[in-house]
């Protein structure tokens, strides 16, 4: 477990302010190495492109390989062909109150398809929110069980990027170790924040939940800095889908 980097969604392009939050941010578990900087992805087209699927007659095909550094809690790998499309909603039953957030799966089918076969195996059941960032960059980081921003499911997958995201208020993206290592961690943005196009845009949270989020923020961190768990702890009870 020592080994995995945490996930991480900046670079040290960004801003001299973001170098501030430290070199973990968005940065989620993989079993390579992590140099701390977001290898920032290909802009070329600007087109809806996918590295992580390709559409075929039953739906995208998806790669989720197995992650060396093992699983922070067993599950069982989604479909390598995905069953979801169209917006799916999700609830995240939570300490705070409840999360609800709209799923794009016709743009990240196989990032929706993740999440949505890691909620219903309840791999989110019982988990903190990590990570909280209040300076340069502003989101909740979530998705780890292991409450260390070092935990994953026990495989990867490819990003999903058209090379043309922004990450505005109520942004719900995943949390990587660099190109192609997103796991189980996500994050979701609760003022607008400006990072480089490499972190899967797959959702957004709706108003009331943007601004449950928002008042968890404005309480800061528990060591008062810019970057740490959050003062008032969010714990995810349970993940539902539709």
């Amino acid at each position: 477990m020592s080994t995995r980097p945490h996930y991480r969604a900046l670079s040290r392009a960004v801003t001299t302010t973001a170098l501030l939050l430290g070199l973990g941010l968005l940065a989620g578990c993989s079993g390579d190495g992590d140099s701390g900087v977001a290898t920032e992805a290909s802009t070329d087209g600007g087109s809806a492109a996918s590295s992580a699927s390709s559409q075929g007659s039953g739906g995208a095909s998806c790669s989720y390989p197995n992650d060396p550094a093992g699983a922070a809690k067993e599950v069982s790998p989604p479909p390598a062909q995905a069953t979801v499309s169209g917006d799916v909603t999700v609830t995240m039953s939570t300490s705070v109150g409840d999360i609800t957030a709209d799923l794009d799966a016709d743009s990240t089918p196989c990032t929706v398809g993740s999440f949505v076969s890691l909620a219903e195996q309840g791999y989110f059941d019982d988990t903190s929110c990590h990570r909280l960032t209040t300076q340069g960059i502003y989101v909740l980081q979530c998705g780890d069980p292991t409450g260390t921003g070092m935990g994953g499911p026990g495989y990867s997958f490819p990003d999903e990027l058209s090379g043309s995201e922004k990450y505005p208020a109520g942004t719900l993206a995943m949390a990587n170790a660099g190109p192609d290592t997103n796991g189980s961690q996500f994050f979701i943005v609760y003022d607008d924040t400006e990072l480089p196009p490499s972190y899967a845009v797959f959702g957004k949270v709706d108003p009331a939940s943007l601004k449950t989020v928002q008042e968890v923020a404005k309480q800061g961190t528990q060591s008062g800095g810019p970057d740490g768990p959050p003062k008032e702890k969010v714990e995810i009870q349970s993940v539902t889908v539709g």
